[in-house]
């Protein structure tokens, strides 16, 4: 089969590689669509510590071609969204429910073979069916926007919250259609791309700007929310935070990435700075929501590339060019 493949560090090529075989709880999906993250170049940068090569894509989703002998949940034909999670289950923080911090942690597309194929084998447990009305090439966007939902179950945002998100990129984008609808008074965005910025407005943000001294609110904000993991927006974020407020850190900074903090406001002020990891019980609620029409996918995705060209949408992603870019097999 074909599939794209990171042989080494700054180096990403479609090639031909064996069919996948499903163990006795896997199935085999045949994949319509596969999402690009941050995650995807930072393992292009050898970042995350991963053993190249590896055919990367966390974000996918697929008809069932093949299943293993133990499998009864699911058939030959349906159509599936793949959550790429990987657990031991028995490390101590899976068995006090942070299985997100898992000490074996592994991921379909980070550790081992993801979606950027034409088939990509997973566990049937990670599994979650699709409704008739779903299309299958847009599901692909059901696991960042379960990441999403896993960040609002950190934030545990209160009515009426005041609430600035940095990065207006598909994560910061996602941030906003959960803000509006857990009740956020007010949704404000701040990002230096202006066609990304007009996507925002497109989707209701309350006010946006390039840079938050634009936006005119002197108290701070009650939820600041950093989708960049750019060291300048996130020092900027942390000292925008209003008393009692939060910072929630949800975009993935590179591992030298450093910001300052001032202890005596943060303890003076009563203000707290959290992080959100990836997907956490949260990627069944998001199907749901995907499925009820949280996202407009046609929206969020704004480039649909064949497989063949994988390297060209790496550098278009990296550019910062477009919104959600899925390549197609």
């Amino acid at each position: 089969m074909k599939a794209a493949v990171i042989e080494s560090v700054g180096r990403a090529v479609v090639t031909e590689v064996p069919d996948p075989t499903p163990g006795p709880r896997e199935v085999v999906v045949e994949v319509a669509a596969c999402g690009l993250c941050g995650t995807d170049l930072h393992i292009l940068q050898g970042e995350f510590a991963p053993k190249l090569p590896i055919t990367p894509g966390h974000e996918f989703a697929g008809a069932v071609v093949g299943v293993g002998a133990q499998v009864t949940e699911v058939s030959v034909g349906d159509r599936v969204a793949v959550d790429p999670s990987l657990y031991c289950y028995e490390c101590r923080y899976c068995r006090t429910g942070h299985n997100n911090l898992c000490e074996r942690w592994a991921a379909i597309g980070v550790t081992t073979a993801g979606g950027a194929a034409q088939y990509a084998v997973a566990p049937v447990a990670n599994c979650v069916k699709l409704p008739e009305h779903v299309r299958t090439q847009d599901a692909a966007l059901i696991e960042p926007l379960s990441c999403a939902v896993r960040g609002y179950d950190v934030l545990q945002s209160r009515l009426g919250a005041h609430v600035l998100i940095y990065g207006s990129g598909t994560m910061g984008l996602m941030m906003l259609e959960l803000a509006k609808r857990t009740g956020a008074a007010v949704v404000d965005m701040v990002d230096v791309n202006p066609a990304r910025l007009e996507t925002a407005r497109r989707l209701g943000v309350s006010a946006s700007a390039a840079n938050p001294d634009e936006l005119d609110r002197p108290q701070g904000w009650d939820l600041v929310i950093d989708a960049t993991g750019n060291a300048a927006a996130i020092q900027d974020g942390l000292e925008r935070v209003a008393k009692a407020g939060t910072f929630l850190q949800f975009g993935v900074a590179d591992y030298a990435t450093r910001v300052q903090i001032d202890p005596y406001r943060i303890y003076n002020q009563e203000i707290t700075i959290t992080g959100s990891m990836a997907v956490l019980h949260s990627y069944e609620r998001a199907a749901e929501l995907f499925a009820n029409g949280v996202l407009d996918p046609d929206v969020f995705i704004s480039d649909r590339i064949p497989l063949d060209r994988y390297p060209e949408a790496l550098e278009q992603f990296a550019a910062g060019v477009g919104r959600k870019i899925v390549v197609v097999p």
